[in-house]
């Protein structure tokens, strides 16, 4: 819980009934939704009217200037988001989302969207039974065993909400993590196989299980977005929706605020279920859904996403053109998503390599290309966003070398225009997540965290002299320097407006030198420079902030995200393969004075 809360409390007050624990943590930083800047490549690369500090030799020093006047976007506040996956109510990690006060990691300032839905397929096999209490089958001693028995003895919500006293996070003794763990581990490998087999059972969603997640994104301060299945077909293709009715009129009964989806990655049903379903069909699908929600009266404005497509390759693009035909206006945003690498033969140096980190581009143009021809100015959201596929790798998807391709992904969805961007996953069985088994955060997190606490909305065009090499018959020149620039964000206190945030991404395995021009000559700036903590380098798991180790003080507790000072004027040295953030302060930059 309170790891979420640093997600979310980046300055946003939290609810009245968000429990302090879990306040504290999202308060300072993983902001749900959250919006990056314009990358190097998409600024104005002209020469700069700065001469050459003496002493510093050309070819090392890259001059670097931002234009103050005004944004060249603005970004949603919610644009980073999160995903939770379907498999944690198989895998019961949902019973122990709220231990210890980590819902704050998820806590954010502003609006902020927990998707339930995830990578591969769990959506589409999840089946809601309105029942509190299923009859468990209580076979010999074992963690599934002992984690039923310990559920029946305790309060039957594990998150109670109490407008009036605030969230009351329940809290679970080590020994049933320990279990829990085990259970999950051996659920793990039910999963992958599932997977590998494209052979899927179904998953049993009951009213306590909705109670509990519901409650959970409430107490989070988070607003859910449930993915209805979509699998449930008629005899001629068409959607069966009397599950999903159930289910919604049994949130409705709940007065539960929700938005919905339905199904997850549609172009791929044809290996699923031996049948497929087309784009045209699909639209016609949510076009059904549209009409119950506006038969129930709760749900009669609810917010309504799709279709969650694949990579947009040639028949997944005919697939959303089908989609955009039937249902293009029904939806409030087109949604899609992205994993750079298949998580079963990836490597170190993948994250590395520019070429695959500018990937995701060219895919930004070509669903823009399809919405604005049929829907003119329709929101696009990225929901779901992973380094690698297939649940991920251990040691890699989990490290800091990830960490490469998710600031840059910000970067890119923030330059073009993506309004919203859902990241899989905080928890699953996978190793795609943010925070590991024990709750503590991932790399990725700090640097969400970081983000949320530094990054505002509006997005600045940057001016950059001597980045680019000079260019070779046949090679493309891809940047292995990566600048992007926002106003600082409005919720951080320590910094005034018109102060600016800068964030570089530097893959060169050598040191690089920046010496801000113009506006922002002669300004004191704040560094917050990531790298990786221990003997694993890019592999590790852990990081560093200004030389010192981030870990949490305690359950409940983040630790205090110190800047380190640099005096004016002085040149930036950018140590190789790291991540950084640069707080130039007093600006006062006319494009960031005013919300």
């Amino acid at each position: 819980s309170e790891l979420i809360r640093g997600f979310l409390l980046s300055g946003m007050p939290c609810p009245s009934s968000c429990p302090p624990g879990l306040l504290a943590l999202m308060a300072p930083g993983l902001a749900l939704m959250a919006t990056f800047s314009l990358p190097s490549q998409a600024g104005d690369r002209g020469t700069l009217p700065v001469e050459k500090p003496p002493g510093v030799k050309g070819r090392t020093l890259i001059l670097l200037d931002v234009n103050t006047k005004s944004p060249v976007r603005i970004i949603s506040e919610n644009f980073l988001s999160l995903q939770l996956d379907p498999s944690i109510i198989h895998d019961g990690w949902l019973d122990f989302l709220s231990r210890g006060g980590r819902a704050g990691l998820l806590r954010t300032p502003a609006p902020r969207v927990l998707s339930a839905a995830g990578e591969g397929a769990g959506t589409d096999f999840l089946q809601f039974h309105n029942v509190k209490n299923p009859a468990k089958s209580r076979g010999g001693p074992g963690p599934d065993y002992y984690l039923k028995n310990y559920e029946d003895d305790i309060v039957r919500s594990d998150i109670a909400l109490d407008k009036q006293k605030g969230c009351k996070i329940a809290q679970h003794p080590d020994i049933m993590l320990e279990l829990q763990r085990e259970k999950a581990a051996q659920m793990h490998l039910v999963l992958l196989k599932e997977q590998f087999s494209n052979t899927y059972s179904n998953l049993t969603l009951t009213a306590r299980s909705l109670d509990k997640l519901y409650n959970f994104a409430d107490c989070s301060g988070l607003h859910l977005i449930f993915a209805l299945n979509a699998l449930r077909r008629n005899p001629n293709n068409s959607w069966n929706s009397s599950n999903a009715l159930s289910l919604l009129k049994y949130s409705a009964s709940k007065k539960y605020n929700i938005s919905w989806e339905l199904g997850n990655e549609p172009n791929n049903y044809r290996t699923l279920i031996g049948r497929s379903v087309n784009g045209s069909q699909l639209g016609k699908d949510y076009t059904q859904l549209r009409s119950l929600l506006q038969l129930i009266r709760t749900y009669s404005r609810a917010h309504l996403y799709g279709p969650n497509i694949g990579r947009p390759r040639k028949n997944v693009i005919a697939f959303l053109e089908g989609f955009m035909k039937a249902a293009g206006g029904t939806v409030d945003a087109v949604t899609w998503q992205h994993y750079y690498i298949d998580g079963r033969v990836a490597k170190v140096t993948d994250f590395l390599k520019t070429r695959l980190l500018d990937t995701l581009s060219d895919q930004i143009r070509k669903i823009q290309k399809v919405v604005n021809t049929y829907t003119p100015g329709k929101k696009i959201w990225l929901e779901g966003v992973g380094t690698t596929s297939a649940g991920g790798m251990n040691n890699l998807s989990n490290s800091y070398a990830a960490g490469f391709l998710w600031l840059n992904t910000l970067g890119l969805l923030a330059s073009q225009g993506i309004d919203v961007v859902v990241r899989h996953s905080f928890l699953d069985h996978g190793h795609n997540h943010l925070v590991d088994q024990n709750f503590n955060p991932l790399p990725d997190y700090w640097l969400s965290l970081l983000y949320k606490r530094l990054i505002g909305p509006k997005v600045l065009a940057i001016h950059v002299a001597g980045l680019q090499r000079k260019p070779r018959p046949g090679r493309v020149i891809r940047d292995k320097l990566r600048i992007y620039a926002h106003c600082t964000s409005y919720h951080n206190h320590n910094y005034v407006r018109g102060s600016i945030t800068l964030y570089i991404i530097n893959l060169h395995r050598s040191r690089k030198k920046i010496k801000l021009a113009g506006t922002l000559r002669d300004k004191i700036v704040h560094q917050y420079l990531l790298q990786p903590y221990g003997k694993d380098g890019l592999h590790s798991r852990s990081v560093q902030l200004n030389g010192q180790p981030l870990a949490m003080v305690d359950d409940g507790t983040l630790p205090e995200l110190k800047p380190r000072p640099l005096r004016a004027g002085r040149t930036l040295v950018i140590p190789p393969l790291t991540m950084s953030f640069y707080v130039v302060k007093n600006v006062n930059a006319l494009a960031c004075r005013y919300r």
